[in-house]
């Protein structure tokens, strides 16, 4: 199909999705019951379903009442049975694919199942919808008239049983629709070289003979990409490079650090940036404004939505009865087969009419700055095991990021108040590094070669720093507690002061 044709008709597919987008709006409640009753149609003969009887499953209450409320360690055992090539346990049609994150306290990696019904109705549904908002609110657009630069990751096969699991991108990318692939950069091949700074070249020396006018990735990587660019073409900033360029895709880790940064980039009022919220479970949630902060929920993915209140745990709600700006944690029912899954991510509605969020943080202390997805038991595992390799002792300690500038990678930064002191402050720093490198396998690969992390910066606190930091707060005692890990540097910063 030549190029301009291909053009002319994805127009005309992208404008006839967004009356489809106002009927969801217009009827959200409905919608998500009719999402749900299909999602228990269509698995009544799997295990969970015979488990469960979704034959007799009338209403949203039965299904509330009968079905439990789970985490991943609760199901990772019928996973692994699925990972090992047993089928119809929790999802009707053969699962071959797992997206790979990090994030359990029992594992090093979580394996997230990927149906071929969740990558065409939600994960590549919502590609489509990106371009759909995007050019409902810029008429004037020429972003087909060019290709966008994405950035996955790489495909791994999990021992030989046809079962394969990777990045939720590049798994993404090996399923391709031809669409798709016409209208993106680099090729197939090219994104999926697992070596990072071999991929890296060759998406640079690829995609520099295309015209681009937009990009999709996570902001991290991304720049790293980015800058190997003008390093490449020794040019002042992207627009230099292709002036066609549009918007940016972003989603993945809070882009506010490096906004600045990618105004560097790209220095043009009107250049757009488009958040989204995904994840390896499922994609929710599209930024549908200009120059807004708000997330459209997105209701006609496969995924049905619950949520609990933070300030009530003992309780889960339907969409239908959230609130405005109260804090939630989200629970999801998907094409995957996931059944009512805590994801771990917190929610707030700024709209209810039409449903939009911000996404507020994590339901556990993390760092998720580069994409490295640290959370509190990654932290405490490795801390641990890091003094008594070191013959040491940690009393209290809180760990921040280390932005990306322009010219440097991002970092860790660690406050640590010893009780007894390391012999060599770099050889514990060097453990500390290695241990989490073992238990976290996103933090591993952002640490790779220091190509999107350099090793970590560890600072010993005076004693009796975190104690005075508590009472000038006025929170010694109860269940006041230092904050472990935070991607905003307010906490560390505050203590250094004291320090």
């Amino acid at each position: 199909m030549p190029i301009p044709l291909f053009n002319s008709v994805a127009s005309w597919f992208l404008k006839k999705r967004i009356n489809q987008i106002e009927l969801f709006k217009k009827f959200p409640n409905e919608v998500q019951q009719e999402v749900l009753r299909k999602l228990l149609v269509y698995n009544i003969n799997t295990e969970v379903g015979k488990k469960y009887d979704f034959k007799s499953v009338k209403n949203y209450k039965d299904f509330s009442n009968r079905v439990d409320c789970v985490s991943y360690e609760e199901i990772s055992e019928n996973i692994e049975r699925v990972r090992k090539g047993e089928q119809n346990i929790f999802w009707n049609t053969p699962i071959k694919w797992f997206a790979k994150s990090s994030g359990t306290t029992n594992a090093k990696s979580k394996f997230i199942p990927i149906s071929y019904e969740s990558l065409d109705d939600c994960h590549y549904k919502a590609g489509k919808d990106m371009l759909s908002l995007y050019f409902n609110n810029n008429e004037d657009s020429q972003l087909l008239a060019g290709k966008c630069l994405r950035l996955g990751g790489s495909r791994e096969i999990y021992e030989d049983n046809m079962s394969y699991y990777g990045d939720l991108s590049a798994i993404m990318i090996d399923n391709l629709p031809f669409w798709a692939e016409l209208s993106s950069t680099p090729s197939q091949k090219t994104s999926l070289i697992p070596e990072w700074e071999e991929k890296v070249k060759a998406i640079v020396k690829e995609s520099l003979n295309q015209k681009v006018t937009s990009f999709a990735g996570v902001p991290s990587w991304m720049m790293v990409l980015l800058n190997n660019v003008l390093k490449e073409t020794m040019k002042e900033n992207i627009l230099e490079v292709w002036e066609n360029s549009e918007v940016y895709f972003h989603g993945g880790v809070n882009f506010e650090p490096y906004r600045e940064l990618y105004k560097n980039l790209f220095p043009s009022k009107k250049f757009k940036y488009y958040e989204i919220y995904n994840a390896s479970e499922g994609f929710f949630a599209i930024q549908d404004q200009n120059n807004s902060s708000e997330l459209l929920l997105m209701l006609d993915y496969g995924i049905f939505y619950e949520f609990i209140p933070t300030d009530n745990t003992d309780k889960i709600i339907p969409l239908s009865e959230v609130e405005l700006n109260k804090n939630y944690a989200i629970v999801i029912t998907t094409n995957s087969g996931l059944w009512r899954y805590k994801i771990g991510d917190t929610v707030k509605f700024t709209s209810l009419n039409p449903y939009r969020i911000k996404v507020t943080g994590r339901t556990k202390h993390f760092i998720n700055a580069f994409g490295e997805e640290l959370i509190i038991e990654n932290a405490e595992i490795s801390l641990a095991k890091a003094a008594e390799e070191n013959n040491c002792r940690i009393k209290d300690y809180t760990a921040a990021p280390i932005y990306m500038s322009s010219d440097k990678t991002g970092r860790h930064e660690w406050l640590i108040e010893f009780i007894k002191e390391p012999m060599d402050l770099e050889n514990f720093t060097k453990t500390l590094d290695e241990n989490l490198k073992k238990i976290n396998s996103d933090y591993e690969a952002k640490r790779y070669k220091d190509s999107t992390m350099k090793a970590p910066k560890v600072v010993m606190a005076r004693p009796g720093l975190f104690y005075d930091w508590l009472s000038s707060k006025k929170k010694l005692g109860g269940q006041n507690k230092i904050p472990r890990l935070s991607n905003s540097r307010d906490y560390i910063e505050e203590l250094k002061s004291l320090n």
